[in-house]
């Protein structure tokens, strides 16, 4: 998962700071991920001031919450789960609520993921995942198809 070169040179923009954080953690189902956060700073409500350049001690703490709360999410979700999660937008969202007590941020988002290390292929593990699917559905559908050779 990666975000689009364009989209991240749109969102560079002068008088503002960038805070980029990485984390590396193992999901619950054995995969070792590396993610990519980034956020921007943003202009408070009354500000006069043109620039919005954040602090380097806020910046090491907007840093460390966002590291915080990637690798929280990574080590308690599976693979599946993660990715469900980074494109609904809910770990940027939590990111920006959990840091505007530092430092009020826009454009927050996961920049990239990379899955590092797989864990050892299961066949029982892989069985599980579609066990909820009903095997009828082939005959069923292989008999339909079967009827509908016939009758043409």
């Amino acid at each position: 998962m990666d975000v689009t070169r364009d989209k991240l040179c749109s969102l560079v923009k002068k008088w503002h700071s960038i805070i980029e954080a990485f984390v590396q953690a193992k999901t619950t189902d054995g995969y070792l991920v590396r993610a990519f956060a980034i956020a921007f700073t943003r202009r408070h409500k009354h500000q006069v001031k043109a620039t919005c350049y954040a602090k380097s001690s806020h910046m090491h703490q907007l840093r460390a919450k966002m590291m915080e709360i990637l690798m929280a999410e990574i080590s308690k979700n599976s693979l599946k789960e993660l990715f469900r999660k980074f494109l609904g937008d809910q770990i940027p969202k939590q990111i920006t609520k959990d840091c505007s007590k530092i430092f009020p941020l826009e454009n927050v988002l996961i920049r990239k993921v990379k899955v590092l290390k797989k864990p050892k292929f299961d066949l029982t593990k892989l069985m599980e995942l579609y066990q909820d699917k009903p095997e009828n559905v082939k005959a069923d559908v292989i008999d339909e198809s079967a009827k509908n050779a016939l009758a043409a």
